[in-house]
């Protein structure tokens, strides 16, 4: 392997080697603390300008394949672990990892200190980075690191978004679903399409008449990568939607419906990313493990409430905030930060939850929320 280094643009050096492709990268730099999964992680297309770090240490360990994908290809811009097997064992398995980014021309980076380098994330908060193998000088990287749009206030949709509609059918139809794609992952079709619903997938600029133009039973709002408050025209649509139809909406598209209901939003410390995140669910105080990628936020002081101070503070039960739409109902909270986890439009047939639910990788905790969707369809 070539030697490679990572530079941050607050001037952190960090020294490894390359595999994958020989290239340089750049992107906002997180890290994710899946043990496995990562096969899904690098092909989230919410993962759109950002290097990701794995902090479990052994990745690869068993290979890739052609049914663990959650797009038609890596979505990252580089990644980074601590060791890469050279060995890979699954019966499951088609090509190492190495081979697998080598032919999206997607570069990796290894033996680095991934500890440090998350710690340093948390201490610091997710910032711009780049790695590479053919330029080794520190002074000149950071010159172009420093140079990149910050993630705050990029609107990053149309780099994964379909380039026109498309249909998802489901095997027995009983219901059809408008989805907007703002970097939609292949398990939430799935799950929808388990439940009878065919979905006809949209562009994230698509507007509003386009999808009542289907007349669907219910509209979907997807995951994506980049700062909801960047995507203007998202905000426009799905606020000309609410109370049209039932609405649900994940990760990029709670941040957008509660952008659309005039509830702010704001960039997370270092983000949200890996499978074991703990939220407490407000309509029966069951606690569910979720899985999460996300950079932003809404703004919890919407719903009038300051996070907890200590252990044994009573959560916001019942916490409110006032919308065009009437009351949104505070639903869902993360238990690590206390930062919404979800919301309810309580006057209108639409609700959103900042996890994934759909799960790829991770618990199936969360799944319930597809069958409230349909549900809401069947009345």
């Amino acid at each position: 392997m070539k030697p490679a280094i990572l530079v941050l643009e607050d001037g952190e050096v960090f020294e490894g080697e390359a595999f994958g492709a020989q290239a340089e990268c750049f992107g906002e730099v997180v890290f994710n603390t899946s043990v496995v999964g990562y096969q899904e992680v690098l092909t989230d297309p919410s993962y759109d300008g950002q290097i990701v770090t794995m902090t479990y240490p052994h990745i690869g360990n068993y290979g890739t394949n052609d049914e663990d994908i959650e797009s038609d290809r890596p979505r990252v811009s580089g990644f980074v672990v601590r060791d890469v097997p050279a060995e890979w064992s699954s019966w499951r398995g088609r090509k190492s990892l190495d081979d697998y980014l080598r032919e999206a021309g997607i570069p990796g980076l290894t033996e680095i200190d991934t500890r440090r380098l998350t710690r340093h994330i948390r201490e610091k908060g997710a910032m711009r980075g780049g790695f590479s193998s053919v330029e080794l000088r520190p002074e000149v990287l950071i010159e172009r690191v420093r140079s990149l749009p910050s993630m705050a206030g990029s609107d990053l949709t149309g780099n994964v978004t379909a380039s026109g509609a498309y249909e998802w059918p489901a095997e027995e139809e009983r219901f059809r679903v408008a989805a907007y794609d703002y970097g939609i992952k292949f398990n939430i079709l799935r799950q929808l399409n388990e439940r009878g619903c065919s979905v006809t997938v949209f562009p994230a600029g698509a507007s509003a008449a386009d999808l009542l133009e289907e007349n669907p039973d219910g509209i979907f709002l997807s995951n994506g990568p980049g700062d909801p408050q960047a995507v203007g025209h998202a905000i426009e649509s799905i606020g000309a939607l609410i109370g049209r139809k039932p609405m649900f909406g994940i990760c990029l598209g709670h941040q957008l419906m509660a952008l659309a209901a005039r509830l702010p939003t704001y960039k997370l410390r270092f983000g949200h990313r890996g499978i074991n995140h703990p939220v407490s669910r407000f309509s029966d105080g069951a606690i569910e493990i979720t899985t999460q990628n996300h950079g932003f936020a809404v703004d919890e002081r919407a719903f009038g409430f300051a996070p907890p101070s200590g252990p044994g503070e009573a959560l916001p039960l019942g916490a409110e905030a006032e919308t065009p739409f009437g009351k949104a109902e505070l639903t869902h909270l993360n238990l690590n930060d206390y930062t919404v986890e979800g919301f309810r439009l309580a006057g209108v047939q639409a609700f959103a939850v900042q996890y994934h639910p759909e799960a790829g990788p991770g618990p199936y905790d969360a799944r319930y929320l597809f069958d409230e969707f349909v549900q809401m369809m069947e009345v």
